[in-house]
């Protein structure tokens, strides 16, 4: 069942850190839906890019926050493939947006150790931030700290589709037989591949849907929802969510024995 506790109360941070710490079982892929971007600039009389701006602050504390908690593979759903259909003006500038921020950020995620990869439908982004893309990949590839998956113009069902096709161009080539396509011949398949299927998904807003988002991958995996809005969201918020995670038991559909 999905919490909808925004914050432990009288909590400080430093203690939060200490208590997630001291249990010792940190999920090791954290997945995020960063929702509520346009509200909190509407609440505020601003125009809707504002909101994505503040968000950004809100990724940093994420990254470095789970740095910190010790999470091995962060996963953020920056823009969905739905996400086209906005106001060209809406959509403009969250391609600015993100040219900007891995360009800015490069240095500082090398130096924290982040290696970024970026899935999605990337023929549909500009070719400027499809470059600046590019650049940080190669930048921070092998850095082993964190890895950081951005997830742009993509789409769950997309990807299974994806899947899926790549799957029959190998039984074409004679590459592999029907009766050989399982779970994990499709999991190869996946943007995700090699990766562990995420431990907790948080998604920040209040609303209570996955929004297309690794369909496959959140098979078993512990949601998180809370109320604030993405550009309200800071690593206390994150430690937050690993500590209620933390008190839960994953059966993975088995029964506890006793």
């Amino acid at each position: 069942m999905a919490s909808t506790k925004p914050h432990i109360d009288q909590t400080s941070e430093n203690e939060l850190r200490r208590l997630i710490k001291e249990d010792g079982r940190i999920p090791v892929h954290v997945a995020i839906i960063m929702d509520g971007n346009g509200r909190w600039a509407g609440q505020r009389g601003l125009p809707r890019f504002r909101g994505h701006s503040a968000g950004m602050d809100s990724v940093r504390d994420a990254v470095e926050g789970s740095i910190e908690a010790g999470v091995r593979v962060l996963t953020l759903y920056a823009f969905s493939q739905e996400n086209w259909n906005r106001p060209a003006a809406e959509v403009n500038a969250l391609m600015r947006l993100l040219q900007r921020f891995v360009i800015k950020e490069r240095d500082e995620l090398v130096r924290q150790g982040v290696n970024v990869r970026v899935f999605g439908d990337m023929e549909r982004v500009p070719s400027a931030p499809r470059r600046a893309i590019e650049e940080i990949e190669r930048a921070t590839s092998g850095l082993n700290t964190l890895r950081l998956n951005l997830m742009i113009s993509y789409g769950g069902r997309a990807e299974i589709v994806r899947a899926a096709r790549r799957l029959a161009e190998r039984v074409q080539a004679g590459e592999l037989e029907p009766g050989q396509i399982d779970e994990a011949q499709l999991a190869r398949e996946l943007y995700t591949t090699g990766l562990p299927d995420p431990d907790l998904l948080i998604r920040t807003s209040g609303e209570l849907r996955i929004s297309n988002f690794m369909l496959w991958q959140l098979a078993y995996t512990e949601l998180y929802i809370t109320p604030l809005l993405w550009p309200e969201f800071r690593r206390q918020h994150l430690f937050e969510a690993i500590l209620d995670y933390q008190r839960r038991e994953r059966r993975f559909g088995r029964v506890t024995a006793g």
